[in-house]
């Protein structure tokens, strides 16, 4: 190649690097690599000295010591500053400020930059807007915002108290999570429990172990729930208890307001009154401390345990409505409706519904009712009890009134029918039966040397007085009574039976169980509603004279 050639070919490489500089610079060419400032500044002290042979090759420092990292700036009266390892001690009033949020306060205080952890000790303080920790042994991570203490702390938040042996502290969430020992303390409450999670944003406390809090006379227990310090609400869960006064409310969950003293349960709910010895289930109940009012529904069964023999009683929904509150002439009515189905082993009951006084301690069952004793069976359009004590003293029934006593064979009947009839008892024990206007008897006499039967006895009277001693017929009195006795081979066999007659059995409860199951009455046996007549009403003419 001659040297002319050779000059060409590098002229031209020359112009295409030549153009190849002058192409304009891509921007992913012209960014440079940022990195974070991590490290931690002195900016002021009053006195500096350096050793590099002395305390492990820190600066010392005195004299209103400045520190900046990171946004945070941390004052002390002294501090060690470790360059090379971008940490220092801090001794004496030392101060930590991140923001206008945090501030930290401590006797001694170690701060690592790399990790951004300040290990505080002595006199701490940690001071997060409202709420104010207290300890001697806190780390701070300003990495994660929380702190953690281990020999001990208090916070105070918004008037509450919370103390326990081992803790933490979250500034970003606001949540502390203390263990072991744990006490919640304001001037409504006072909770002791071993884990317990604090919301200081809401004022809440989630309840994660057994825990016991006490508000006034009230007393709760529960191993999970929620309490707020603020409005004193509860949410408890698995099983809780509520205690007040002698009454014990329990449940699957129980919500409760301390303030309005309103309760509310569900699932397998238990109020139990202590100081009357009765109790209420169901799977749901509430009830309001401040007015007396009291409800349970849903297999809702009421208690009676104030007596040798309990009482079971089951309704769709029971009702307690309390009148004079908190004074000496307190009184109750309980409303019990739809399928009321009654079991004592003495004494069995259905009816549509009820309602009970205790003012006048009377029962009154409404529409169909029935009650049985033994082998006796008593209805009528209504009927009214009055006790004692919670012990039977009289019984009234009203309105078609129908008494039936099943025989020792179990196939004849002595009967009673009558507009009405009161029963008394004494001690729980009848010695006197009433039965009142248009009365009607049908009756076996027994031979008491075999116990046969001698016949049947029909009687019509307008009144009919029965005198009781140790449950066995001591004397009859009748009012112009009519009647015959038929031999037990003459009976008409019209006259086995008076007109309404109706032997119930199907009906009863056979054990406290059976009182879910509701049997009604076979078609056409129910009661028909007879109308009393009324008084007529006198009317006034033009004149203003009665007429």
């Amino acid at each position: 190649m001659n040297r002319r050639c050779l000059s060409i070919i590098l002229l031209f490489t020359a112009g295409v690097c030549l153009l190849w500089a002058m192409q304009p610079v891509r921007k992913s060419q012209q960014k440079t690599k940022r990195t974070e400032d991590t490290r931690v500044y002195l900016v002021h002290s009053d006195n500096l000295r350096y050793n590099q042979y002395q305390n492990n090759g820190a600066q010392i420092l005195t004299g209103s010591v400045h520190f900046l990292h990171k946004g945070a700036h941390l004052y002390c009266d002294s501090a060690n500053f470790f360059e090379q390892s971008n940490s220092f001690e801090a001794f004496g009033h030392v101060r930590m400020n991140q923001g206008d949020t945090l501030k930290l306060f401590s006797d001694y205080a170690y701060y690592d930059g790399n990790s951004q952890i300040a290990q505080a000790r002595y006199n701490v303080i940690l001071k997060h807007r409202q709420s104010t920790l207290y300890t001697d042994s806190l780390d701070y991570d300003r990495l994660y915002n929380f702190g953690n203490f281990f020999e001990g702390g208090k916070l105070v938040d918004n008037g509450s108290t919370l103390t326990s042996d081992w803790g933490e502290y979250h500034t970003d969430t606001k949540m502390a999570i203390f263990y072991y020992d744990v006490r919640l303390r304001n001037n409504q409450f006072y909770l002791t429990t071993d884990s317990l999670y604090y919301d200081t944003r809401l004022s809440k406390a989630h309840i994660v172990g057994p825990s016991d809090i006490t508000s006034g006379s009230s007393h709760i227990h529960s191993e999970d729930g929620y309490y707020n310090t603020k409005t004193e609400q509860s949410e408890l869960y698995g099983r809780s208890l509520l205690q007040d006064n002698g009454r014990t409310l329990i449940g699957d969950s129980v919500y409760h307001d301390s303030k309005t003293g309103k309760s509310y349960a569900f699932r397998d709910v238990i109020y139990t009154d202590s100081v009357n010895k009765n109790m209420l289930t169901g799977d749901y109940c509430e009830y309001d401390d401040s007015t007396g009012y009291a409800m349970a529904t849903r297999r809702a069964v009421a208690i009676d345990y104030s007596q040798s023999d309990t009482l079971y009683m089951h309704a769709d929904t029971f009702k307690i409505f309390t009148y004079n509150i908190r004074t000496d002439s307190v009184y109750r009515v309980i409303h019990a409706y739809n399928k009321v189905r009654a079991y004592r082993t003495d004494l069995q009951a259905v009816c549509d519904s009820l309602v009970y006084h205790t003012q006048d301690s009377c029962m009154t069952m409404y529409r169909d009712p029935i009650i049985w004793n033994g082998s006796q069976q008593l209805l009528g359009e209504q009927v009214r009890i009055y006790m004692n004590d919670s012990t039977i003293r009289r019984a009234h029934v009203i309105g078609q009134a129908f008494s039936t006593e099943q025989m020792a064979d179990s196939v004849h009947f002595n009967q009673i029918s009558s507009r009405d009839m009161i029963a008394y008892f004494e001690n729980g024990e009848l010695y006197e039966s009433d039965a009142i206007d248009n009365v009607l008897v049908v009756y076996y006499p027994i031979d008491d040397s075999d116990s046969t039967l001698i016949g049947l006895n029909y009687t019509e009277t307008p009144l009919l007085k029965m005198y009781l001693e140790n449950r066995k017929m001591k004397s009859i009195w009748m009012e112009k009574p009519t009647g015959i006795l038929y031999p037990m081979s003459q009976i008409p066999p019209n006259k086995y039976f008076l007109p309404k007659f109706a032997w119930f059995d199907y009906i009863r409860p056979l054990d406290k169980d059976d009182i879910f199951n509701w049997r009604p009455k076979h078609a056409g046996t129910e009661l028909k509603e007879v109308k009393r007549r009324e008084v007529p009403l006198h009317k006034l003419n033009n004149t203003g004279e009665k007429q």
